[in-house]
């Protein structure tokens, strides 16, 4: 089996956490596909296009970190990619549950393995959710997210 890992998500906007957990797993695995996922069922405030080009600039000269998009399940994404873990991080209790009930579900449809990481405390409070509304409302969010995302080229 791949020493391949999906870390999957919306990404919007990719924040300091995901890229820690990325840089930890690179430490588990051999490669890791950043895996945005195209949910309409949210609204987001950077396209999809926006945040494939602005993550793959983050991790341009990392040749074990790709990045794409997919639609559907993730684990039919991974299987398509032939990797053989999912990467998720927990923040919070609440994560922990969620994401416990999502690792049993893909592991029992597709045999994938799950592997979780704990968040950095110092990242434990930023959610993308909180980024996006602190951006919507015209704060910084400098402190939250990756300079190299380029995220101030992005019209608010």
């Amino acid at each position: 089996m791949s020493k391949t890992a999906i870390f999957p998500g919306t990404f919007d906007p990719f924040t300091l956490g995901h890229l820690s957990l990325v840089e930890r797993g690179l430490q588990l695995f051999d490669e890791i596909i950043v895996a945005i996922g195209v949910n309409t069922d949210k609204k987001a405030i950077f396209t999809t296009e926006q945040r494939l080009e602005m993550i793959s600039r983050l991790f341009q000269e990392n040749p074990k970190v790709r990045v794409e998009t997919y639609t559907g399940l993730t684990v039919d994404f991974a299987k398509a990619r032939e990797a053989g873990f999912i990467l998720r991080g927990i923040r919070s209790v609440g994560d922990f549950e969620y994401e416990k009930n999502i690792a049993n579900v893909n592991r029992e449809i597709s045999n994938l393995e799950t592997v979780i990481l704990f968040t950095d405390p110092e990242y434990s409070y930023i959610s993308s959710s909180i980024v996006r509304e602190l951006w919507v409302h015209g704060k910084s969010i400098d402190d939250f997210v990756p300079k190299k995302l380029g995220i101030n080229e992005y019209k608010k």
